[in-house]
């Protein structure tokens, strides 16, 4: 199960950070390719010192990441209307915050062992309008393929990541449904949410790591 669920983890990982510089390229699809290169060039270059310094890595990923997520949009979906419409920004700014932290801390490990496959992204899509989505298939290490498919929606002129599909496994909704629960057990306790969300992230992680994975052809 953990072998099985850290695999899974590395596609979920390498899924993020591949739209680093959205605003540059002239269509999505190129910025997956040339992004996926660069940020497996940076793990190769870096890949010692960031298991050492977990921190380092955080920045990292955060500074590939954090400009181009719409972290603001993904955490009021994951707090859903009902409990993002009550938040204060300070609130909603933290949740970005402890989101982000969370994942990148909770799956660093596995992202750090992935050793390039094999990446594969899929023709481009339309992208004409103000969505759209890239599809990828990340090979893992004993020969199976994981499918990756992430959702990008035009935010002032600029293309972001707004969700993503690993495995099957929708991370948007996994991670609304993991706050709601988490909203309930606490009582409807926001900032007890908020600030204990990398446990939730850790339950959140689990319950992918038992969802039946497909496996593909080499």
């Amino acid at each position: 199960m953990i072998a099985i669920l850290r695999r899974t983890l590395v596609a979920m990982l390498l899924a993020l950070p591949l739209l680093g510089h959205a605003a540059s390229g002239p269509s999505a699809h190129d910025l997956v390719q040339d992004t996926t290169t660069r940020l497996l060039a940076d793990l190769a270059a870096n890949r010692e010192n960031y298991r050492k310094n977990p921190e380092a890595f955080y920045i990292a990923l955060d500074r590939i990441i954090g400009p181009v997520v719409d972290a603001e949009g993904i955490s009021r979906s994951v707090m859903t209307v009902k409990y993002s419409k009550a938040a204060k920004p300070a609130q909603i700014k933290s949740f970005e915050e402890n989101f982000k932290r969370g994942l990148f801390q909770f799956y660093g490990n596995a992202l750090l062992e992935y050793s390039n496959q094999g990446i594969t992204v899929d023709p481009a899509k339309d992208e004409s309008g103000d969505r759209t989505s890239v599809d990828m298939k990340v090979k893992g290490s004993n020969g199976a393929i994981y499918p990756v498919s992430y959702t990008l929606e035009r935010v002032a002129g600029e293309w972001k990541v707004r969700n993503v599909i690993v495995n099957g496994i929708n991370l948007g909704k996994l991670f609304r449904d993991q706050f709601a629960d988490a909203m309930q057990r606490n009582g409807n306790d926001l900032d007890k949410t908020i600030n204990g969300w990398a446990g939730e992230v850790a339950k959140a992680q689990d319950a992918s790591g038992k969802q039946p994975l497909q496996q593909g052809q080499q």
